[in-house]
């Protein structure tokens, strides 16, 4: 899992903000602390990352962010027939192949790892 996720070339914004999404649909409240605390240490704004849980009424994400976020939320939660034809040409819009193959990677990669952490019990945070 590591070495998949460090091959993940997407811009480090974009990066944070799919994985916390991501962890927020999938109740991983380890990765969303883990996650939260490295977009912060980036540069993210607090604002936008507290928008993440009700992204669609949100006015914080650019067009290509908002793509971003529904096409993770159509990965993670995938409807038995697949991610959708308008949500995927939305992306596409916003994304040439390769970014989109590695947006693909990233929302693989943070739900394989939501469910890893999940399962492992990694949701008791510390205070700190």
């Amino acid at each position: 899992m590591a070495a998949l996720d460090a091959v993940i070339e997407l811009d480090q914004s974009l990066r944070e903000l799919v994985r916390i999404r991501a962890s927020i649909l999938n109740g991983c409240a380890y990765c969303i602390q883990l996650h939260t605390r490295d977009a912060l240490a980036a540069g993210e704004r607090a604002e936008r990352l507290f928008a993440l849980a009700a992204w669609q009424e949100s006015s914080f994400f650019t067009a290509r962010e908002r793509a971003a976020l529904r096409f993770t939320d159509s990965v993670t939660e995938l409807r038995p027939d697949g991610v959708g034809d308008d949500v995927y040409d939305e992306a596409r819009a916003h994304f040439d192949e390769a970014e989109l193959a590695q947006l693909l990677f990233a929302v693989a990669a943070i739900n394989a790892w939501n469910r890893l952490a999940v399962a492992t019990h990694k949701l008791t945070l510390s205070a700190g």
